[in-house]
C-alpha cells in the first residue's frame, strides 16, 4: 500500500523498521551472548517488570516525538522540548520512586527549575531559518487605447 505522498505514513513506517532494528539488536544479540556465557535464564520480577516498562516508555517517546514531527513540529522545538525535559522527568520520578521528597536541596530544584526555563527558552527564540525571498511580481502593462483611433 503506498504512501500517498503523505510524509507522516513514511514516518511510521521508518518507526516500524527501527523496531525491526531494535528486534534484531536488543533481543537477538542479548539471546546470543547469555547463550554463549551459558547463563541461566531466571529474571528477577521487579527488575524485570521496571526494563518492560522503561522500554515501553522509551519506545513510546521515541513514537511520540514521531507524531510531533507529523504536526508540522520543528526539529529545534521538539528536541528542546524532549532533551531539556528529560532530566526533569527523570529527576522527578527518581525523587517519587524513592520518596525523597522532603530531602531536596535547593540546588536540586533549582536544576529542574532552569532546565525548564532553559528548554521553554530554547523552544520560543530559536533562530528561524531565513524565508526564501519571492520573486517580485511581474509588473503590469496597460495600453491606453485612447490616444489611437480606429478608422
Amino acid at each position: 500500500m503506498a504512501s500517498g505522498g503523505d510524509p507522516s505514513i513514511g514516518r511510521i513506517k521508518a518507526f516500524l523498521l527501527v523496531g525491526v532494528a531494535y528486534f534484531l539488536v536488543a533481543i537477538l544479540g542479548p539471546i546470543i551472548i547469555l547463550i554463549t556465557k551459558g547463563a541461566d535464564w531466571s529474571f528477577p520480577m521487579r527488575g524485570s517488570a521496571w526494563s518492560l516498562v522503561a522500554g515501553i516508555v522509551g519506545a513510546l517517546g521515541a513514537l511520540f516525538v514521531l507524531l510531533a514531527f507529523g504536526a508540522k513540529g520543528t526539529p529545534a522545538a521538539v528536541m528542546a522540548i524532549v532533551f531539556a525535559g528529560a532530566p526533569i522527568v527523570n529527576g522527578l520520578v527518581a525523587i517519587s520512586m524513592a520518596n525523597l521528597w522532603k530531602d531536596l536541596s535547593w540546588q536540586f530544584v533549582l536544576g529542574l527549575v532552569l532546565a525548564l526555563i532553559g528548554g521553554c527558552l530554547v523552544t520560543f527564540y530559536k533562530p528561524n531559518p531565513h524565508k526564501k525571498p519571492s520573486a517580485p511580481p511581474a509588473a503590469a502593462m496597460t495600453l491606453d487605447m485612447s490616444k489611437y483611433k480606429v478608422s
